[in-house]
């Protein structure tokens, strides 16, 4: 008596439903995170021009301090005081020890706004401060 038939085993083909739906989160994610990144740079800032200098290569959690003409800090979109953002400046350093802090300050605030901003850089530990600058107007970007 036989009892085992035999029994071809399919081979599993590669399944497409799974495959749409990470490449749809991850354009999901990419587009959100792009908008929030465009976002801290489109404030109404208007940074100096510089003849010299790189384009930096952006670094993940780098933390962007937009100071406004009129000397107002803004982080996140949010227009906050000295003391708050000392408080969120020096929370951020000690959950991240090399963050980067990219200051942009507009070209007709005073210079005693920028060094207010790096003192509270200071003050709560970061050193790694870069400041934004324009290309000059007959520059293209590449």
């Amino acid at each position: 008596m036989l009892f085992r038939q035999s029994v071809e085993m399919e081979r599993p083909g590669l399944q497409m439903a799974p495959m749409i739906d990470i490449v749809f989160l991850l354009l999901i994610f990419f587009l959100v995170t792009w908008a929030y990144a465009r976002f801290e740079t489109e404030l109404d800032v208007r940074v100096p021009v510089a003849e010299e200098g790189v384009d930096p290569r952006r670094n993940i959690g780098e933390v962007i301090i937009n100071v406004l003409e009129d000397g107002a800090m803004v982080l996140e979109g949010r227009t906050i005081s000295e003391p708050e953002m000392h408080e969120r400046l020096s929370s951020i350093a000690a959950v991240y020890q090399d963050v980067a802090v990219i200051l942009r300050g507009d070209r007709d605030t005073r210079y005693e706004n920028i060094v207010r901003v790096l003192d509270l850089c200071r003050r709560a530990g970061i050193w790694n401060v870069a400041f934004a600058t324009d290309r000059p107007e007959s520059e293209s970007p590449q």
